[in-house]
Order: C-alpha cells, then sequence, then structure tokens
C-alpha cells in the first residue's frame, strides 16, 4: 500500500477530531451568527476531501489525468489559506485547535509530497485513470469520503438556511 494512503487516513482522523472537538463541541461554530463564511469555507474543504479521499482510495491518475489531483490540492490550499485569515479576524481559536491545525499543515504537507512523488511516476504513463485496490484502507477511504461530503453538505445547508452569507 502506498504511503500517500496511511498519510491520507492520518489526515481524514485528524481532520475528523478537529470538526467534531474543536467546531463543534468548543466552538460550536454552527450555531454562531459570526461564522457564515467559516462555515462555507469549511464545508468546500469537506467537498475537497470527499473528492480526494475517493479519488485515490480506488484510482491511479495517470498521465494528465493526474492534474485532477492537482487541481483538488490547490483548491485547499487556498481555502484553508483564506480560513485562516477569517478564523483569526472571528475567533480567537482555543489551544486543541491551534495544535490540530498546525498538525494538519504538518501532515497536509506530507500528503502532498507522497502524492507529488506518485503524480510524477504517473506523469509518464498514457493519460487514464486506472483501477486500484488497497484493500480495507480503500474502504476506510471511502467511508471517510462519504462523512466528509455529508459534512459539508451539512456545513453548507447551515450557511444558507441561517442566511449567513460568505463574508457578511
Amino acid at each position: 500500500m502506498p504511503l500517500y494512503v496511511w498519510a491520507l487516513m492520518l489526515h481524514g482522523v485528524l481532520g475528523g477530531i478537529d470538526v467534531i472537538l474543536n467546531h463543534e463541541l468548543l466552538g460550536r461554530l454552527p450555531g454562531r451568527a459570526d461564522t457564515g463564511e467559516e462555515e462555507f469555507l469549511h464545508s468546500g474543504r469537506e467537498f475537497v476531501f470527499a473528492a480526494l479521499f475517493v479519488s485515490l482510495a480506488w484510482w491511479e491518475w495517470h498521465g494528465a489525468a493526474g492534474w485532477w489531483i492537482v487541481v483538488l490540492f490547490l483548491a485547499e490550499l487556498l481555502i484553508s489559506g483564506r480560513d485562516v485569515v477569517v478564523e483569526g479576524a472571528t475567533r480567537i481559536l482555543p489551544v486543541p485547535e491551534r495544535v490540530l491545525h498546525l498538525l494538519l499543515f504538518i501532515n497536509l504537507g506530507v500528503v502532498m509530497t507522497l502524492v507529488g512523488l506518485t503524480l510524477r511516476g504517473w506523469w509518464d504513463l498514457p493519460a487514464a485513470v486506472a483501477r486500484a485496490d488497497y484493500g480495507w484502507a480503500s474502504w476506510v477511504l471511502s467511508g471517510m469520503a462519504l462523512l466528509a461530503l455529508g459534512w459539508g453538505v451539512r456545513d453548507g445547508v447551515n450557511v444558507v438556511q441561517r442566511g449567513r452569507r460568505p463574508g457578511a
């Protein structure tokens, strides 16, 4: 099993802890009136990771098809960059959240490096999306993709229902 699969699973676990502990229990973000843009960004990130988890659980992205993974990573970097600014402007982050964010950023660098090295090897192959199967780990990543997708919908619906426009 490729090392990036392990790093992705770790990212899913750390991200899940961040969402449940920091966003839900400590920060209570869904109920706050001042977190519309932050919740919108979190929703976008959750959709990106749902796509990354499922895309890398079951497929190899050969040749130009690998740009799909690159685009997802670029989207994550843009979202996270904006999220850091928004969080800092709207609330004081508790220590557990700051620590988890640090671990998530470190692990994101590991994931991007490992996937990037793999993409480099796939780049020389003819453009195709080839089937892959990492056994139980593919199923774990698929479960994480479903959880991320569900949470992304939940956060997005919350923003819309509360009338909290991003940036407002």
